[in-house]
């Protein structure tokens, strides 16, 4: 804490700073609007109603529909703080859904949590916060915002097996001033505890796991609903242009997969391109996965200067092209006028639609920022990108 400063970074005591906590129903957002007003801020509880299951799915239990609204308010209720429920089904389905089933249908493979943290939640919730006359937005995500007076940075979680940063890139210098990531700092046992002390009643509910409006992982069932007639099939194709059979729709598979191809020719085959305008899912080795570098688009740049500045001088940056995968080093450049990275040793399976997320060389905590991977560039100047 900086002197003067409260907790959240403000020059007046709790009491007089107002918060609006992102209340999911789960265990996280539950903590940081329980600690919050624990420390004595005016704490105001906002949780959305994301979607109606019957629009899409049938799924109880999950994020921000049915039970989760109920666990929410019923928190809100236990630390005494005002909760409402706003209903943003219609945003959500447009900004999240929708474009969750047409980058799909387009042979990309979409990251949905992020465009939902991009658009409802930072963007339709923090101007709803604004006119609460709230000083911030607090939510659950495990991810540290740091202010040494240069203006605020984002970082990795303390944590690094609850870390989401991969998920915040797109956090632009705006939303950043703005919102404030109580549980960074914490580990996932410590948060469990609080919930305990502070005698929550999700104190032991189960993380989510899945896509909040993707019962059991069933992306393809979800694009059907939302597109039907989607599930098109066609021919799967090895890269030397055999025709090794059929697919019943480019929307089952991405790039990197393996399992359930359904073709065998006596070699492991893997997805290395989805050609969406023909219907062609391309197979081939395990190298042909190798990616020496890509483009990216929607971009956003968290690092000192200017993108422009830092891809003209090959600034050394750590990137990260799947959540599950530890960032690995490379640098920025051009690629036909557009921003691209070029990884150090070539990386595997990087699929269009994912992110690329950047990260600084040196601290190998700060986020530099971003953006979705546009075209890749094949370690093997044979295979098309």
């Amino acid at each position: 804490m900086v002197d003067g400063l409260n907790s959240l970074g403000f020059a007046k005591p709790p009491s007089e700073t107002r918060v609006v906590a992102a209340m999911s129903g789960g265990v996280d957002s539950s903590v940081v609007a329980a600690l919050l007003k624990d420390e004595g801020y005016d704490v105001v509880g906002i949780t959305l109603q994301l979607y109606d299951h019957g629009a899409a799915i049938e799924k109880k239990g999950a994020c921000c529909a049915g039970q989760d609204i109920h666990d929410a308010r019923n928190v809100a209720d236990q630390i005494g703080i005002p909760h409402y429920v706003l209903d943003y089904e219609s945003r959500f389905r447009e900004q999240v859904m929708e474009d969750f089933a047409d980058t799909y249908l387009s042979g990309s493979t979409p990251i949905p949590c992020i465009r939902c943290n991009q658009t409802v939640k930072f963007s339709d919730l923090l101007k709803t916060a604004k006119e609460l006359g709230a000083d911030c937005l607090a939510t659950g995500h495990y991810i540290q915002r740091t202010d040494d007076g240069n203006g605020p940075e984002l970082h990795r979680a303390a944590d690094a097996s609850r870390d989401q940063s991969y998920f915040l890139f797109a956090t632009t210098r705006e939303q950043l001033d703005y919102v404030r990531f109580p549980l960074g700092g914490l580990p996932k046992t410590q948060v469990r505890e609080l919930a305990e002390r502070f005698n929550l009643p999700v104190a032991s509910k189960p993380d989510s796991q899945d896509i909040c409006f993707v019962p059991q992982g069933s992306y393809a069932d979800v694009v059907e609903k939302l597109r039907p007639g989607s599930g098109r099939g066609g021919d799967i194709v090895h890269l030397d242009g055999r025709v090794l059979g059929q697919h019943d729709g480019v929307i089952r598979y991405t790039v990197g997969q393996r399992r359930g191809l359904g073709v065998a020719t006596g070699e492991p085959l893997f997805v290395v391109k989805i050609d969406a305008p023909k219907r062609q899912v391309i197979v081939g080795p395990r190298e042909a996965l190798l990616t020496a570098g890509l483009t990216m688009e929607e971009l956003n740049w968290l690092g000192d200067g200017s993108l422009e500045e830092a891809c003209d001088r090959g600034e050394a940056v750590l990137a990260r092209v799947r959540s599950t995968r530890e960032p690995l080093p490379a640098h920025l450049g051009w690629l036909k006028d557009q921003p691209a990275v070029y990884f150090s040793i070539p990386e595997e399976g990087v699929a269009k639609g994912q992110a690329c997320v950047l990260y600084d060389s040196l601290s190998k905590s700060r986020i530099l920022g971003g953006g979705f991977i546009s075209s890749t560039i094949p370690a093997d100047e044979r295979i098309l990108a």
